[in-house]
C-alpha cells in the first residue's frame, strides 16, 4: 500500500494558523466533512480529482471542494515528499470565486516559500 500524504497547516510569521482558525469556528457538522474530505486528500493525494478536488487554472492552488458543507473550499499546493500546505480555508459565495480568496492564497504561498528559503 502507498505511504499517505502528509497534511500541514501554513502559519503566519506570528505563530498563527489561519486555516485551523477557519475550520475552529465552523459548527460541528462541518467540521466532520472538512475532516472527511482531508482524509480521502491524505490517501489519494494528487489522484483526489472531481467532485473533491480541483486545480484552479493560471495558479499553482488546488482547491478542495468540501461535499455538502455550504460551499466551504480550503486551498492548498503540493509541496516536497508527499506533502500538502493547506493556505487558506473560505467558504464560497458566488459560482465564481472571488479574486481576493485567490490573492490570499497566493500571498501565504510565497510568504511560506521565502521563509523556507
Amino acid at each position: 500500500m502507498d505511504q499517505k500524504w502528509k497534511i500541514l497547516y501554513y502559519k503566519t510569521s506570528q505563530g498563527t494558523d489561519p486555516v485551523h482558525d477557519f475550520i475552529d469556528s465552523l459548527d460541528e457538522k462541518i467540521k466532520a466533512k472538512i475532516i472527511d474530505a482531508l482524509d480521502l486528500l491524505e490517501e489519494f493525494g494528487v489522484r483526489l480529482g472531481l467532485p473533491h478536488a480541483k486545480k484552479l487554472t493560471g495558479t499553482p492552488l488546488w482547491e478542495l471542494r468540501v461535499v455538502g458543507s455550504g460551499n466551504i473550499r480550503i486551498f492548498y499546493v503540493a509541496v516536497v515528499s508527499k506533502t500538502f500546505l493547506l493556505l487558506h480555508g473560505f467558504q464560497k459565495k458566488k459560482q465564481k470565486t472571488n479574486r481576493k480568496e485567490i490573492k490570499i492564497a497566493i500571498f501565504r504561498l510565497k510568504e511560506h516559500v521565502e521563509r523556507s528559503k
